[in-house]
């Protein structure tokens, strides 16, 4: 079951490439600081979690002006998604969800990713968008069963309007 509106978000600890090679963000040392919009994909170098994050990435001012940081999440290791985003020009801070761990935690795992294409992986995420308020507080929640949809950010920018 995945977390709901009124949930307290689950913590986690996950891992980013930083300038000085990997660090980790724990996520409830954030909360607090701002609001958060965690963005789970299923994975990097894809056309769909592509698409996302450059979109994303070339609006990310829209959601600094809303007090929210975004967070994008799959499970890729952090070298893969930092060759990604110098690929795709993805600038928005990408954390490794390698283990499945915030995946299993927010309750949006796949059993088996894409299995009519032959991509058999379990436990990738679904793609999904939570915010998270000040407070460690989930304030809108989306998980998509189909890999291709996108959430609906036009609800998720009036959701962190009313924050």
């Amino acid at each position: 079951m995945s977390i709901k509106v009124g949930d307290k978000a689950p913590d986690f600890t996950l891992v980013t490439l930083g300038a000085n090679g990997p660090e980790t963000l724990t996520l409830s040392k954030v909360i607090g600081e701002t609001n958060l919009l965690l963005l789970f994909v299923p994975m990097a170098f894809t056309g769909g979690c592509t698409a996302e994050f450059c979109d994303i990435s070339k609006n990310i001012s829209s959601y600094n002006a809303l007090d929210a940081k975004v967070l994008g999440i799959s499970g890729d290791n952090p070298f893969a998604q930092a060759a990604w985003a110098e690929k795709e020009g993805i600038t928005l801070t990408l954390l490794s969800d390698y283990e499945h761990k915030a995946t299993e935690a927010y309750g949006i795992a796949y059993e088996s990713f894409l299995p009519e294409k032959n991509l058999i992986m379990g436990g990738v995420p679904k793609r999904s968008a939570f915010v998270v308020d000040k407070a460690g507080v989930v304030q809108y929640a989306e998980v998509l069963e189909v890999p291709s949809d996108m959430p609906n950010f036009d609800a998720i920018q009036e959701c962190l309007k009313a924050l």
